[in-house]
């Protein structure tokens, strides 16, 4: 199970999710509205590095970040 974490303003708890992929964990959250609209904007890490193939494998010890977009100086 890899960890999932949501940041900033998501304002969700961590959750461990039992998926294999990127695009295994985007097909959990389809049901999700709420989320759905972060995924489209958020950026995506695993271990700490951004990612932006939805095939990228996941195991159980990687955690994914979903990071969306701030602003600030």
């Amino acid at each position: 199970m890899a960890i999932v974490e949501f940041l900033g303003p998501m304002a969700r708890e961590a959750m461990s999710v039992d998926v294999n992929s990127l695009r295994e964990l985007k097909e959990y959250f389809k049901d999700d509205e709420e989320l759905q609209k972060w995924l489209k904007i958020c950026a995506v890490s695993v271990n700490d590095k951004i990612v932006k193939d939805l095939d990228t494998p996941l195991s159980k010890e990687d955690k994914v970040s979903l990071l969306p977009p701030v602003c600030g100086g």
